[in-house]
């Protein structure tokens, strides 16, 4: 029985951070590998004709979308393993109406998020960053940040519980936090079941410590956090959003960071990056950094389970992270 040709579209520059030996190793037993010749990801012209003879195809970031033409182009295609989080932008109706199946690296790039998640709050709590440059200032511990706090025994909000707010949670764990989360799509018993407590989103931020944003960007969640809840957030409060930059009302945080109130970490900004002149760059209680939370030098898991989605598709096995056009409401 021959193997199925799976191509791989993400630029061989790419290889050494996306693919372990494993990966190879894993794919080679049981697939034909067919290789984007290019240095860069594909784009529609090289996956026009990289695809025709694929049964299946591993993508990733900035590689073209498969569009009308490049899924006719392509009669065998049967399956997509996205090697990064978003298929928003990668899938179009077409690929829906081929049944062709789409799968999302999104819980192995999680676990990246969520870990720096954790030592941005932990940073935070410890208020390491205003009190490092008020060190550097020539002061010590007479600060307004000071005293440093713990994360053990805080109170966190969670803003969705996505594959990130939910590694998010387990990792919390050990430090006996008490954790609220708000989620429309998650009622009470899975809630209990997660080890949090369900809240309304006004109780969140008036309650939290540490408040971190995990939510998909929708036109349900723009700004979900305007100014009135900005408003309700505790005055020595961290606001932490390695998710959207479109959750947060940016004009209202920017006042609101400008009183002095709390302290931020943004790794997603709406516009990205901000703006020259804006004072997300200046704020001496805000730091921003160029949208790192997920993997950036190894991201070997998300091509180990692109490969994996794929070995299962292939042995008729179910899949581990499964896309459809009704989930596009609940992910990024």
């Amino acid at each position: 029985m021959s193997k199925p040709t799976i191509a791989i579209t993400v630029g061989q520059s790419h290889y050494a951070r996306i693919f372990s030996q494993t990966a190879w190793d894993v794919l080679e037993t049981f697939a034909e590998v067919v290789h984007h010749p290019g240095q860069q990801p594909a784009g529609k012209a090289a996956l026009l004709a990289l695809l025709p003879a694929a049964d299946a195809c591993i993508t990733s970031w900035d590689v073209a979308p498969l569009d009308a033409d490049i899924v006719a182009a392509a009669p065998k295609l049967r399956a997509v393993a996205h090697a990064a989080g978003s298929i928003k932008r990668f899938v179009s109706d077409a690929v829906w109406a081929r049944g062709i199946q789409v799968t999302s690296a999104a819980p192995a790039l999680a676990r990246d998020v969520a870990e720096t998640t954790l030592g941005l709050m932990i940073v935070g709590a410890k208020r390491i960053w205003p009190l490092a440059e008020h060190v550097r200032a020539g002061g010590w511990r007479a600060s307004p940040a000071w005293p440093s706090r713990e994360l053990h025994g805080s109170v966190v909000g969670l803003i969705g519980a996505s594959h990130v707010g939910r590694h998010v949670i387990e990792l919390l764990r050990p430090f006996q936090a008490t954790v609220l989360l708000y989620d429309p799509y998650v009622d009470e018993p899975a809630a209990q079941r997660l080890g949090v407590q369900k809240v309304e989103l006004a109780d969140l931020a008036r309650r939290a410590d540490i408040l971190s944003l995990h939510a998909p960007s929708t036109p349900s969640t723009y700004h979900m956090l305007d100014r009135s809840l900005l408003a309700l957030m505790k005055d020595d409060a961290v606001l932490i959003n390695t998710a959207r930059g479109t959750l947060v009302a940016e004009t209202a945080l920017i006042d609101e960071l400008s009183k002095g109130r709390f302290f931020a970490f943004l790794d997603v900004t709406d516009p990205e990056p901000p703006a020259p002149d804006s004072l997300l760059r200046h704020l001496p209680n805000v730091v921003v950094t160029p949208h790192l939370a997920g993997c950036i030098d190894d991201c070997s898991r998300l091509g180990e389970l692109a490969v994996e989605e794929l070995r299962r598709f292939f042995a008729g096995e179910p899949p581990i992270c499964r896309i459809t056009p009704e989930q596009f409401d609940q992910i990024a």
